[in-house]
């Protein structure tokens, strides 16, 4: 499937359907990430959920980019054309998959009502995809069949399998903002790896969802609309990234010093572009000064206020979302306060030894002190 995208992709010279290559990348993250889990966990339905979604969304860019192919350059003459554009409505069930490894993060395995409620969910996904396809299959039945650059036919109807299958809609929805509802109550009960394991879930899912929003809503094709599309689309590969480390465990504790970084560098960005932005605005409509001056002045006090800001907002962030850096900055500088009034080297050891304890935590501890000899008169 991948060299047949390879293919399509030389022959119809565009990459508006795959977002410039974004859709790609998510596709082989997806993958990538979901045989490593298979292959350590092979009975971890989440790794199985991943790739899965991987199928789907180059099934999705292959079926799309072979209309294109069919009906803009060959006028609906290849074979095998309305099939692949029915098929190309299959795209729904990569969140149909991803929706369930989110469920079953981060083991895979289910126990009493729920394992009930998944084949309840599956059984509703599964008649909701076929209505997309029978629905997408009765609107070209007739002789013209009209298909944009990213491959979407311009039909539509709201009536037959294709409108019905949209009235199970709602209950998938209902069935995601259980799954969610479910493992945000089990991060609020769980301690120690696994609230941490299900940080990562949370965070992963939360930039995913603003990326795919903002993806949805850029429909310009030119400009910067469209590289902001692609930039969107490649930050839908969070989603796997992050169950992959939460599964794997790998740099497991690192979650709090990302959400607190991302946290406050957002902060501090839309602190500095309203200075930068306010003191255009006063210079140039309030204030007799012309727009290159206010430009240079904005830029050099958005500069002069980067460092003190970044400090101050990092430190409330940390205090909130990254406590164990909050936690270790105080106790260094607590034990710089206790070294002033240290005189001996039995107390400098304690108070160092109650430093580093309280910081890391170590298995064992010794300090060395180096004998200086005493120079001869």
């Amino acid at each position: 499937m991948l060299g047949l995208w390879v293919a399509l992709t030389a022959a119809t010279g565009d990459l508006r359907v795959s977002q410039d290559g974004s859709m790609l990348i998510n596709v082989l993250v997806f993958g990538a990430v979901g045989i490593v889990v298979v292959r350590r966990q092979p009975r971890n339905a989440v790794g199985w959920s991943l790739a899965g979604v991987a199928l789907v969304l180059l099934l999705n860019l292959d079926t799309k980019l072979y209309s294109v192919l069919d009906y803009r350059l060959h006028q609906g003459r290849l074979p095998l054309g309305r099939v692949t554009l029915d098929l190309s409505t299959f795209g729904p069930g990569a969140v149909v998959l991803g929706m369930l490894a989110v469920l079953l993060f981060p083991h895979g395995r289910l126990e009493g009502r729920w394992r009930r409620a998944v084949w309840v969910y599956v059984a509703i996904a599964a008649l909701f995809l076929i209505g997309q396809v029978a629905g997408e299959a009765t609107l070209h039945l007739g002789p013209h069949i009209v298909v944009d650059a990213r491959g979407k036919p311009s039909a539509s109807a709201s009536t037959g399998w294709w409108g019905a299958s949209f009235l199970l809609l709602p209950l998938l929805v209902g069935f995601w903002i259980a799954f969610i509802v479910h493992q945000v109550r089990s991060w609020r009960g769980a301690g120690g790896v696994q609230r941490e394991q299900l940080k990562w879930l949370m965070s992963g899912a939360l930039v995913t969802l603003v990326a795919t929003l903002t993806f949805l809503g850029t429909a310009s094709e030119t400009g910067i609309v469209r590289l902001v599309a692609a930039v969107a689309a490649l930050g839908i590969c969070s989603f796997p990234l992050a169950i992959g480390v939460g599964i794997l465990r790998y740099r497991l504790y690192e979650i709090d010093r990302l959400i607190s970084r991302t946290i406050s560098y957002a902060i501090l960005t839309g602190l500095l572009v309203g200075v930068f932005l306010g003191i255009i605005l006063l210079a140039t409509s309030v204030l007799p000064i012309s727009s290159p001056v206010a430009v240079a002045a904005s830029t050099l006090a958005a500069a002069a206020l980067f460092n003190p800001l970044r400090r101050r907002i990092q430190q409330t962030v940390d205090r909130r979302f990254n406590r164990s850096r909050y936690n270790l900055e105080a106790t260094v500088a607590d034990f710089r306060t206790r070294l002033r009034t240290a005189a001996d080297p039995d107390t400098v050891r304690a108070t160092l030894q109650t430093a580093v304890d309280g910081a890391v935590q170590p298995a064992h501890f010794t300090v060395w002190l180096r004998q200086v000899r005493t120079p001869r008169a």
